[in-house]
């Protein structure tokens, strides 16, 4: 049994093919826990012939992790952070930002919950002043950011 927990919170993901590629991506690299928060698409407890168009692009990327990671819609991310950080979880924002730090000059120490944001705006500064540590993947090429799950599973093994 894993002695850290990882819990990923997905925070006004717009794509529902981006949630189900994270869902996959924590299931594989064995993620305790998903919370969703803002307009992030949840997964469909329904069936599959009876879902949304949102629930079956979200379905179909996962490939069935979403059946498996356990997860959570919270209603309030401020109040979810205020849980955790009560919880001893240590908040990491991924975004470049001034204050980050290369992903891979962190190295946690106990339990970790990782905040993903909003595809192009990314993560709103008042959540970037709740969260603990900021660490960015560094950019080489003429984009200036990665996608939301490729980031994720880049991030997300190096914590996890």
């Amino acid at each position: 049994m894993k002695e850290k927990k990882f819990y990923v919170i997905l925070h006004r993901i717009r794509s529902a093919y981006n949630v189900g590629s994270i869902f996959r991506s924590a299931d594989g690299m064995g993620a305790d826990k998903i919370f969703i928060s803002g307009f992030t698409q949840a997964p469909s407890l329904k069936e599959y012939v009876l879902q949304t168009k949102a629930e079956k692009m979200l379905s179909k990327t996962a490939l069935g992790a979403d059946k498996f990671v356990p997860w959570e819609k919270a209603a309030s991310l401020s109040k979810l952070i205020e849980k955790l950080k009560k919880e001893n979880f240590e908040i990491v924002a991924l975004e470049q930002n001034e204050n980050s730090i290369d992903y891979r000059n962190y190295h946690p120490k106990g339990n970790v919950a990782l905040i993903l944001g909003n595809e192009p705006r990314g993560i709103d500064k008042r959540i970037i002043k709740k969260c603990d540590k900021i660490i960015e993947i560094p950019m080489r090429g003429q984009k200036q950011s990665l996608n939301v799950a490729v980031a994720f599973g880049i991030a997300g093994y190096m914590i996890g």
